[in-house]
């Protein structure tokens, strides 16, 4: 018998019980499909979470406050005390003092309400100086940022990000415009081009912001006992090989400002975009590893109803394969006829289910609000998986119609 007939007899045999045929492929379909979406769903997140992190700089280091301890004994978050002042950005500044380091933005913000006319926002008004832009690598795509003028005179000036200025002007020009700012009105002096990452799954979008001069945001905006004390201190290393060399000379200099002996005792923390991105990079592995698995279980379920198709098939068609041994059909063949009906379950069904993925993960988006990549390689490795599926779980059943003996295959009632 020739591979085509060979074909087209396990179509009819598959076609006779098209119900339980149809079934045998729901199972796999949904296990691939389920594949296919874990996958993208944890590739589109670690895509997301990496644009977001290399927007703010892959050479960028970040220095924190530490801690306070409140009165009844309770520590509170990092970055909750004053340890960092003005005196500590402007020392890092130093190229004696961090030969390392290419520029230094001292950042001090707060999450404030924005009023423009009937319009309100609330968004985080960061005060820091001219730096800041070369160091978070951003640009301006409307007007002027802020200049070392505005920091001098203390100007109520600020430059919006994309986003605030589109909640705030969604229909006229930014610039020249003036938002009111805890009873102070700000001149919009520009707008940043957009950072690219401005739908942002972890709350922080670093389009929606209002940049002002540091002074005014300390004297004017957010006041305060200690006006000198920093948010943050956000530091750009000259290349990103000397990122390690900033990280020591800024640790060496703070502690050395600090009065601290111990480096465990040190009241600031420096942490860099690259560990950011390496650790979140980790966790959506995980857990894309860990909804694969359960999606895999159920590929192996759909496997398993493979099997239990072919051997139910096999026991009805007895008499067929006794009759065609007797006529002198080889083992082989009739191996082979049976590994065929199995591959096409698995084949038709991994293609449904492939297709079903692809589907999903264009609509699906929309409806969850998290992005689901379509991995080429998952596709073509579910359809592998599915052929592999079809043809492993059908050898068992296969090679048991195969060992039939012929007569006693056509005794069978």
């Amino acid at each position: 018998m020739s591979w085509f007939e060979t074909f087209r007899t396990g179509i009819n045999g598959l076609r006779a019980h098209r119900l339980r045929s149809v079934l045998t492929m729901v199972g796999i379909l949904i296990g691939i499909a389920a594949v296919i979406l874990t996958v993208g769903l944890g590739e589109g997140a670690q895509a997301q979470v990496s644009s977001e992190i290399t927007a703010l700089g892959t050479n960028v280091l970040t220095v924190t406050p530490g801690s306070t301890t409140s009165s009844a004994g309770i520590r509170e978050a990092l970055g909750s005390s004053s340890t960092l002042t003005m005196s500590d950005a402007q020392a890092l500044s130093s190229p004696v003092v961090a030969p390392a380091v290419k520029a230094v933005a001292p950042t001090n913000q707060s999450d404030e309400v924005l009023t423009a006319g009937s319009s309100n926002w609330t968004t985080t008004v960061v005060g820091t100086d001219p730096s800041w832009l070369t160091v978070r690598g951003r640009t301006v795509a409307q007007g002027r940022f802020i200049d070392n003028q505005d920091v001098a005179d203390h100007e109520a000036v600020g430059v919006l990000g994309p986003t605030t200025a589109s909640e705030l002007f969604s229909r006229e020009d930014p610039v020249g415009q003036t938002v009111n700012v805890a009873g102070v009105p700000i001149t919009i002096v520009g707008v940043l081009t957009s950072s690219g990452s401005s739908s942002s799954s972890s709350g922080t979008d670093q389009d929606d912001q209002l940049i002002v001069p540091i002074t005014t945001a300390a004297e004017r905006l957010f006041g305060g006992t200690s006006r000198d004390s920093l948010s943050s201190i956000i530091v750009q290393s000259k290349t990103s090989s000397d990122l390690t060399a900033a990280y020591q000379e800024i640790n060496q200099e703070l502690l050395a400002l600090h009065g601290i002996t111990t480096p465990t005792d040190a009241d600031f923390t420096i942490t860099s975009e690259q560990s950011l991105l390496s650790t979140a990079t980790s966790v959506d592995k995980t857990l894309t590893i860990l909804l694969g698995g359960v999606a895999g279980i159920s590929l192996l379920v759909g496997g398993i109803g493979v099997m239990n198709i072919m051997l139910v098939s096999v026991t009805e068609r007895i008499r067929e394969i006794g009759l065609r041994k007797a006529l002198g059909a080889r083992p082989s063949l009739i191996r082979r006829q049976f590994l065929v009906e199995a591959s096409v379950l698995g084949l038709v069904g991994g293609a449904v289910g492939v297709a079903l993925g692809i589907v999903g993960a264009v609509f699906l988006p929309s409806a969850i609000g998290d992005p689901i990549t379509i991995s080429p390689l998952a596709a073509g490795g579910a359809m592998v998986v599915a052929m592999i599926i079809g043809i492993g779980f059908g050898v068992y059943p296969a090679s048991r119609a195969a060992h039939l003996a012929p007569i006693d295959a056509l005794r069978n009632e």
